[in-house]
């Protein structure tokens, strides 16, 4: 798959991305806002282990975020199932050198595209940390609405926070 954005493109996985990818992703600001399961300190090893797991995912639904050639951020969709089947929660990082360049928000509303034209969905979704301003003013440029606080709903590095959550859905 591969999507130009403008100042990036959003592309799949390729053997090498994993070269370069953990200069990117070893970044204690950057971890701070993503769940547990992206390590910190972020290694070549878990580039390595990351692209083996995405590289092959069928239905694909995680991609680089492509910039002059390089994998400098993740974008992609957990697709829910059951009767959650028409949901799915976006989620994205990017490489604090390319930060506040719209570089997140043009992925995004990528992916919010190719999200709803490739899947059955009606709601596509995102819970950031209610602290991560950056993030929550990306989702609101692409179109995303504000449906509530939940209020001391995770722990991360020992803190209890809030999280927003945000969501686009059809019939917007």
């Amino acid at each position: 798959m591969r999507i130009d954005c403008g100042p990036c493109v959003i592309r799949s996985w390729q053997h090498g991305d994993e070269q370069r990818l953990h200069i990117h992703a070893n970044n204690k600001g950057i971890w701070l806002n993503l769940r547990d399961r992206f390590p910190h300190p972020y290694t070549q090893t878990d580039a390595q282990v990351w692209i083996n797991h995405v590289i092959d995912q069928r239905p694909e639904i995680g991609f680089a975020i492509d910039v002059t050639g390089e994998a400098v951020g993740a974008i992609g969709l957990e697709l829910h199932q059951d009767i959650e089947r028409c949901s799915a929660e976006v989620g994205y990082w990017l490489g604090e050198r390319y930060w506040g360049k719209g570089i997140v928000t043009a992925a995004l509303k990528a992916v919010t595209e190719y999200g709803f034209s490739q899947f059955e969905l009606t709601r596509i979704y995102a819970v950031p940390f209610v602290r991560n301003t950056a993030s929550i003013k990306v989702l609101e440029k692409v179109g995303y609405q504000r449906e509530g606080i939940m209020r001391r709903s995770a722990v991360k590095n020992g803190e209890v926070l809030d999280q927003a959550l945000y969501a686009y859905t059809t019939d917007q």
